[in-house]
């Protein structure tokens, strides 16, 4: 957990992020790990945690309704962004319909003086993005984690800070696939099929 930057850099070169291949099925309900509670923050300066399920103050406080499925999307660096996104944009265009799924980049900022409240609200204008995918229904959330996240890779056994990690969750918040660095045709297919099968099950 504690290697460094040249340590990540000479596995990058190995492997292109791609530190394990994609999982081919769901991962069964009863052997599924829960995804840790994790803050949030949107550009617009709002506050949430994931994941969201029925049990989450965020259902409560804002209304909001628990997706059947939630894709997340992890990225420490920003040399991930483009692999998030061989992921996610599929994924949209798949199920961009859908009422019943959410999708949230989360980009990790662990400068601490990022974190400071005048700094921070600034950062935050200053990442603001226009919604590209205005005219589907399932959108594109992205959102940033202030801080230390050593206990939260911990718990994920994240390693590798230079790749991205795909996540897809199910309304109780249990990682049930997941896939590493950019999507390849084959990987993207299992995504979509996973997620439809999922969708039935929920």
């Amino acid at each position: 957990m504690n290697r460094g930057y040249f340590a990540d850099m000479k596995e990058f070169k190995d492997h292109g992020g791609k530190i394990a291949a994609a999982s081919k099925t769901l991962i069964p309900a009863v052997s599924a790990m829960k995804f840790p509670v994790l803050a949030v923050t949107s550009s617009n300066g709002k506050s949430m945690k994931l994941p969201i399920t029925s049990n989450c103050n965020e259902v409560n406080k804002e209304s909001l309704d628990v997706p059947k499925v939630t894709l997340v999307c992890l990225s420490f660096r920003a040399s991930s962004q483009e692999m998030i996104s061989s992921w996610s944009k599929p994924f949209i265009e798949s199920f961009g319909d859908r009422k019943d799924l959410k999708l949230f980049e989360v980009s990790f900022i662990d400068k601490w003086l990022l974190g400071l409240a005048p700094i921070k609200k600034l950062l935050l204008r200053v990442l603001q993005k226009p919604n590209n995918s205005e005219n589907n229904v399932l959108q594109r959330q992205i959102v940033y984690s202030f801080g230390d996240h050593y206990h939260f890779r911990k718990q994920m056994k994240v390693l590798n800070l230079l790749t991205g990690y795909i996540l897809l969750l199910d309304k109780s918040g249990r990682i049930r696939w997941q896939g590493f660095g950019t999507a390849t045709p084959e990987e993207v297919s299992q995504l979509l099929s996973c997620t439809s099968l999922l969708l039935k099950d929920q």
